[in-house]
């Protein structure tokens, strides 16, 4: 048997036992007859036995059964090998990609911790860079500060080219030795600006780095910085101190200008006014100023109107009331004329219609109220406009400041801060301006209008007053 049919498949090997079995008989059958017709008759031969052929073909059926069967247990037997083998190689490799694994992740942490401390390596060098070019800073500012103080020891060659421990001891003890003699009270001559701006020369006493006192003859008093390392002497500030102090006596009270510097002048602050204050918002501050005075030379005006006008109601219907009841109508019109005003206008428009029917009557008081409310509303709606207008006036001022302060900071840029707050101060005083006309100009408009609104009720009152009087007269003669 060759390789190849060693290897078959147990099923496949049967299918053939079994088509051998089948096709044998007849494969001898036709042998047979192929012979009996070449050959001469032959000579009779004994009969085959079938039982016995049939024996045969189940021995080599179970002979070659069993060699399968064999085979089939071989390769159950290598596979089952091949399984653990496949098993254990597995079982090794994931032990290897554990410890692979692991030690990625070891490697892994310490790359970590060398760049966490190259990280801080780094951190330190700039630390220090940063302190030395700190320190040489230090250096070079105290040089410059302390050299008015006559403090050159700082500028030697010995000291720059020092270490930096050395520096340090220097400077401290340099600058120590400094403040004990500038914090003493000193007397020296020189000169120094009166308040009229005439230099003059006298005895100056320095009270340590922070304020001094000039002295001469009579004039004097402290000292404030006027630049260039020269004072002047502060306007706010009386000789006597001065006096005292260059006679070597402790004044009672010590009025004192303290400064940092004398490098730069120290200029005094004019105190606001309200002529200043309006300067500065420009010229539409000048023009709310000015719609604020014909406000109130208005609502002046409107309050003589309306007085006037309160006053006449209460002496018309008593001068004419009596009349009216008595029938002298005649009478009461003249004495409406005598007093005059807006209430008797509408009384003797009432007077003249006393004969026609109560509700005529009424619309021809309502009328005449109608025509005499131009007289009582006089001015009230354009004191009503000038506080509407005035605030936006200096909303329109501050718009315009505030484009002029950016206009600066497109030029100069945003380096002085007082110079920019100076600018949005000024800008907003037009708004500032602006509603202190509007405010009171609306409270007097808004008053005067209700004051204006009482008068024609008690113009109606009156007017009222006197027909109920003539129909209350004429009532009982017609009944």
């Amino acid at each position: 048997m060759n390789h190849s049919s060693r290897y078959m498949p147990l099923g496949r090997r049967m299918l053939l036992a079994l088509l051998l079995v089948l096709a044998l008989p007849a494969t001898l059958l036709a042998q047979d007859e192929e012979a009996a017709a070449a050959a001469p008759p032959p000579e009779p031969v004994a009969e085959i036995n079938p039982l016995k052929t049939q024996d045969e073909l189940q021995a080599a059926y179970q002979k070659e059964y069993a060699f399968l069967d064999a085979q089939l247990r071989d390769l159950q037997q290598r596979v089952t090998d091949f399984a653990a083998q496949s098993q254990r190689a597995e079982r090794e490799k994931e032990a290897q990609i554990d410890r692979t694994e692991g030690e990625y992740i070891n490697l892994q942490s310490q790359a970590d911790r060398i760049n966490d401390m190259l990280s801080d390596a780094e951190r330190q060098v700039s630390d220090v860079e940063d302190s030395r070019n700190t320190l040489e800073a230090t250096f070079l500012q105290a040089g410059s500060t302390l050299q008015p103080y006559g403090l050159e020891v700082l500028r030697t060659e010995d000291f720059l080219s020092s270490g930096d421990a050395e520096k340090i001891e220097t400077l401290f003890t340099e600058t120590l030795g400094m403040l004990g003699n500038l914090g003493k009270v000193r007397k020296t001559q020189g000169a120094f600006f009166l308040t009229d701006g005439t230099e003059v020369e006298g005895t100056v006493v320095h009270i340590g780095n922070i304020a001094s006192y000039g002295l001469s003859g009579d004039r004097g008093g402290a000292l404030a910085p006027a630049g260039d390392d020269k004072f002047k002497v502060w306007s706010a500030s009386t000789p006597e101190i001065a006096e005292a102090l260059v006679a070597g006596q402790a004044p009672a009270a010590l009025d004192i200008f303290l400064y940092e510097s004398t490098a730069k002048a120290i200029e005094e602050k004019a105190g606001k006014t309200l002529l200043s204050v309006i300067n500065s918002g420009g010229t539409i501050a000048w023009i709310i100023v000015g719609l604020g005075a014909l406000a109130a030379l208005l609502i002046l005006l409107r309050i003589i109107f309306l007085r006037s006008a309160s006053k006449s109601t209460g002496k018309v219907d008593k001068a004419v009331g009596n009349l009216v009841e008595e029938g002298r109508l005649d009478e009461a019109l003249e004495a409406c004329k005598r007093q005059k005003g807006s209430t008797a206008n509408v009384v003797a428009s009432a007077i003249r219609n006393l004969n026609r029917d109560r509700e005529h009557i009424e619309d021809i008081i309502s009328e005449q109220i109608l025509h005499e409310s131009a007289h009582l509303n006089r001015f009230g709606a354009f004191i009503i406009v000038i506080a509407a207008v005035a605030p936006l006036l200096g909303l329109l001022g501050t718009v315009t400041g505030m484009i002029a302060t950016f206009d600066i900071i497109t030029e100069f840029g945003t380096g002085d801060p007082k110079l920019l707050s100076s600018g949005i101060s000024i800008a907003l005083v037009t708004t500032e301006v602006g509603l202190a006309v509007a405010i009171p100009a609306l409270i007097f408009g808004n008053l005067l209008s209700g004051w204006a609104e009482s008068i024609k009720d008690d113009m109606e009152k009156a007017a009222l007053h006197v027909m109920n009087r003539y129909k209350g007269r004429t009532a009982p003669a017609t009944a």
